[in-house]
């Protein structure tokens, strides 16, 4: 009886319990429990990276689209991905000072965007929406890019997916690429859920951020003939450059090699982005952030950029804690300044990063590091081998770069920093990935028509990027215990310790204006090679890309099948044969979810038995 008596106060508790639970499952974001990602068909389908991928463009018209490559302007075509076809796909050239690089070489390898959904909404290949063909150009490694994204994500940082393919148009080879997830509705689903935030491409100068990409860009038009800089931040190069740098020439900083590295001063400078794009809060007014709202990959509220520009302030007044995803920026930051990336935020240019903001604390996201490795303006190896970890790339520490800066605000946050960096070292292994992709992409790289470089080139800079990589980590291990300086001024005052890399040169990587396009044996000063001949035709050997009439496909590298002929997987219809595989969620979600169901049903149960228990 003395059962029965409570039964009716156990039942109310037990769902009063459950539905608490459930409750607390439903707000865990609020509580501090990280949202579930969300697991995307694409994902193990185009990113395994155990194997090279094959991608055929098929195109009416294909040279006519790339006489306007620099319009930007997207193209249909149909694709075909490992066998699996899809009509009526969206294509354009991507770029940023690359675009136009490449059309002044005479090259037709330009990078390429691939939208899936640009003409049909509902379309997608297994819930991917956008892709980006990636040319590798300045990078006689063919994997700088792949290398860096592969440590992100080792290390936890949501970076996004990438993986080698190999590209026919028409059936003709047209060569190796890297394959990398665009950075947007797709990703943000991938890694935050469907509950995400607001993703954002800060840009000032039209590099990578929409259409433009600095194709028109001139570094000339920042100067004025003294060499004074005129506001953006660029120094005046009477005192922190080399006399004979000629910025209107040069399109960037002073290239690898273009002076003796002793008459090379390291970089001391703010920069050339505004001081949106550098993240500085200049007041509450959305309009002075217009380089970063004007740039959402999202669509923003009001409160949604209410919610920026107080972070942003809150991390300009010291409160880094509030104002950003503390593991999401750490991790990024030990990879970032690891390979030690000068064409990014941290570097003159102030460029190349996605910004994401959920909650109002912020993150940064990983983007293009062809130029990684020291070999953007670094003139010499030991330089960038020894690059200090705690004032990386000569700008953190000046206030001009808020989300680096607070890093070394204080003791408590550089110490954290250390124990992150030291995570970073004895969990990752650096040459097992580079020589993996190695013996994966030889075969490709030395069949490739239209690559940037020589094989031999190509195998010159794979040994010279593992070289910089042991000697990277062997200097900054020295760093965290101490025996080597870890600031620009530590080193300028004792540089007996620094690791020596001077066997190493950093142009055979491939680096800016000198590398990707030769810069070894045989190309005098790394010039860029002549991809057409006498009145412009193409040399023998380089395929004419056209309607594929008339000729016969160039057989791929062994052990990888070309589509069955076109449509290739696709229906009669002309409809993929294989339809979008529908998306799922992450064992965590279901995890949460089934014990939130368990309880419940525990609840109930147990109910059930003590009332017809009580009954008897």
């Amino acid at each position: 009886m003395s059962t029965h008596k409570y039964i009716d106060r156990i039942c109310l508790a037990a769902a009063l319990f459950s539905l608490v639970l459930a409750l607390l499952f439903m707000n865990g974001r609020a509580l501090g429990i990280q949202p579930a990602s969300q697991v995307m068909g694409y994902e193990e389908k185009l990113f395994d990276t155990s194997r090279v991928h094959t991608i055929e463009i098929v195109m009416d018209g294909w040279d006519q689209f790339l006489e306007t490559c620099e319009n930007e302007e997207y193209a249909p075509c149909s694709v075909v991905i490992d066998n699996e076809g899809y009509k009526n796909v969206g294509i354009r050239a991507k770029g940023n000072t690359s675009l136009s690089t490449v059309s002044q070489m005479g090259s037709d390898r330009y990078s390429f965007k691939l939208e899936f959904d640009q003409y049909d909404s509902g379309k997608s290949y297994y819930g991917l929406d956008k892709l980006c063909l990636n040319n590798l150009i300045q990078d006689n490694t063919m994997m700088k890019d792949y290398l860096t994204y592969r440590l992100m994500a080792s290390f936890g940082v949501n970076a996004p997916l990438c993986s080698y393919v190999w590209i026919t148009v028409n059936g003709e080879d047209w060569g190796l690429y890297l394959a990398v997830e665009g950075v947007e509705d797709a990703f943000l689903q991938r890694s935050y859920g469907r509950d995400h935030g607001q993703l954002y491409k800060p840009d000032s100068m039209s590099f990578g951020g929409g259409r433009g990409n600095g194709r028109d860009f001139d570094m000339g038009d920042f100067m004025d003939r003294d060499g004074q800089s005129d506001g953006m931040g660029w120094p005046d190069r009477q005192e922190t450059g080399p006399e004979d740098f000629d910025p209107s020439a040069s399109g960037g900083p002073p290239s690898a090699g273009s002076t003796p590295s002793e008459e090379v001063p390291r970089f001391q400078m703010s920069g050339m982005g505004s001081s949106d794009v550098k993240l500085q809060y200049t007041g509450d007014d959305p309009d002075s952030y217009s380089n970063i709202f004007g740039s959402a990959k999202t669509d923003p509220s009001d409160a949604d950029r209410t919610r920026l520009i107080q972070a942003l302030k809150a991390l300009g007044e010291g409160d880094a804690d509030s104002a950003l995803d503390m593991d999401q920026v750490l991790r990024y930051f030990v990879v970032h300044n690891f390979v030690v990336n000068g064409d990014s935020y941290t570097g003159s240019m102030v460029h190349n990063y996605y910004l994401y903001e959920e909650d109002g604390r912020l993150s940064m996201l990983p983007w293009d590091y062809n130029l990684a490795f020291g070999t953007f303006q670094n003139s010499d190896a030991s330089e960038a081998v020894n690059d200090p970890i705690d004032s990386p790339l000569s700008v953190a520490g000046d206030g001009s770069r808020p989300m680096a800066d607070w890093i070394f605000s204080s003791e408590a946050y550089t110490a954290l920093y250390h124990q992150y960096f030291e995570e970073f070292l004895s969990s990752v292994d650096l040459a097992v990935i580079i020589e993996e992709a190695r013996a994966l992409i030889a075969p490709y790289v030395e069949r490739d028509p239209t690559k940037f470089c020589t094989y031999e080139e190509f195998e010159t800079g794979v040994s010279t990027l593992e070289d910089f990589c042991r000697l990277r980590v062997q200097s900054v291990s020295g760093q965290l215990a101490g025996t080597i300086p870890s600031t620009d001024e530590g080193q300028a005052a004792d540089g007996s310790a620094l690791v020596d890399a001077s066997g190493l040169s950093l142009l055979d990587m491939g680096a800016m204006n000198n590398g990707g396009f030769g810069g070894g044996p045989g190309r005098e000063g790394g010039s860029p090679p002549q991809l057409t001949g006498e009145n412009g035709a193409r040399p023998e050997g380089r395929p004419a890309m056209g309607d594929g009439s008339g000729t016969e496909p160039r057989q791929p590298p062994d052990g990888m099948k070309m589509p069955g002929g076109f449509p290739g997987g696709m229906s009669q219809s002309g409809e993929s044969a294989v339809p979008d595989a529908p998306t799922g969620t992450s064992p965590s979600a279901l995890i949460l979810t089934g014990a939130s169901a368990l309880v419940l049903l525990a609840g109930l149960w147990t109910a059930f038995r003590f009332r017809r228990y009580g009954k008897k």
